[in-house]
């Protein structure tokens, strides 16, 4: 039975399938947050969680990944951030719920019950302190520290990973060119978090949570945060294995699997595969679709979703902050389309001019 299930597990593990299934249950989070936040849903949830990771630790492969001293952390990291993010999830639709009652939120209630930050505030962060510390302390002796032998010029591990937090910008180098993984989607990253304070000025909805007055914000950071950053994260770090090939939880990692390079670009699909002809030796001729298609992507949505389902927000942020909000979400866009492509039609660049290094 244990094996079956474990068979099955791997037998519809990939990229695209793990992907896939992660938006459906963000959608499905975020159209249903009442329900989904409630103790009948979250609960089983929990069981099977559990219950998943006890089936996987009988399994030696999982349990040496689990079990890694660099990987445990991301564990923890799992769960902490999902109670998290049901907690003040949990939070926003009780107070959604109290507003459209007509009640004060659970924030305005507890401000009314003011304490001085000495000595309570200062002696509650004391103790969490300790705590912290006793926490650490314990940690560092039933869990030895990751450290290895002094690095080899001549021998390079397999597979070879960066740091967990950087786990995400390693996965995207399968989808883009290193210069829009490592440098321009990063850049983007910083800069969108840098700019919300100024994108989202509305001081209606601050100061408690709520759901209903920022859906669009709480809706596009969750999904930036958890399916394309934490979920990155947790595919680099336990599904990438050596030659960064992909793996099921319970696959053995086989230093010796092969996985066939069939990926085309665009402009072979056009002139190769549907034009039957050689490809042009103009760059600028052999790459027009691939660029006239990423220059439609960043010019015709902006334009219609102003007139359309981003009409109200056009109106509120003006032209110069609804251009750089779009322009972000455009980016931020970018990696699902360009991993749907590559998984769907094996595409690897929509335009590819290696005479000036520049690849998209």
């Amino acid at each position: 039975m244990i094996e079956a299930f474990k068979i099955f597990i791997n037998s519809v593990s990939s990229p695209a399938t793990i992907f896939t299934l992660a938006v459906i249950v963000f959608i499905l989070f975020v159209s249903f947050p009442k329900q989904a936040t409630s103790a009948i849903v979250m609960i089983p949830l929990l069981i099977f969680a559990a219950a998943f990771l006890a089936i996987g630790l009988t399994d030696k492969h999982f349990y040496h990944i689990i079990t890694t001293p660099d990987n445990v952390p991301i564990v923890g990291l799992i769960f902490i951030f999902g109670y998290f993010t049901w907690y003040a999830m949990r939070k926003a639709v009780i107070n959604d719920e109290r507003m459209a009652q007509g009640k004060p939120t659970i924030e305005k209630e507890e401000t009314d019950e003011k304490v001085l930050v000495f000595p309570y505030l200062i002696f509650i962060e004391f103790v969490i302190a300790l705590a912290y510390s006793i926490m650490l302390v314990v940690w560092s002796i039933f869990l030895k520290a990751p450290l290895e032998e002094p690095a080899n010029p001549t021998v390079s591990p397999n597979p070879s990973k960066a740091p967990w937090y950087f786990l995400g910008l390693q996965e995207m180098l399968v989808y883009f060119d290193p210069w829009i993984a490592g440098v321009l989607l990063p850049t983007f990253i910083i800069i969108g978090l840098c700019a919300i304070p100024y994108i989202d000025r509305d001081p209606a909805t601050s100061g408690y949570y709520s759901f209903k007055g920022r859906k669009f914000a709480i809706i596009a950071y969750l999904f930036g945060f958890w399916i394309l950053w934490i979920l990155l994260i947790i595919m680099g770090t336990f599904l990438r294995g050596p030659n960064w090939n992909f793996f099921g939880p319970f696959e053995v990692w086989d230093v010796h699997k092969v996985v066939p390079l069939v990926n085309v670009n665009l402009s072979e699909i056009i002139f190769i595969k549907w034009f039957s002809v050689g490809l042009p030796k103009a760059w600028f001729v052999r790459e027009a679709p691939g660029i006239l298609l990423v220059l439609a992507y960043l010019i015709i949505p902006p334009a219609i979703l102003a007139k359309t389902a981003f009409k109200e927000i056009y109106k509120k942020l003006g032209a110069a902050r609804y251009a750089i909000l779009v322009m972000l979400m455009l980016m931020m866009l970018s990696l699902p389309i360009k991993m749907y492509l590559r998984w769907a039609f094996n595409l690897k660049y929509l335009v590819a001019i290696p005479e000036f290094f520049f690849n998209i």
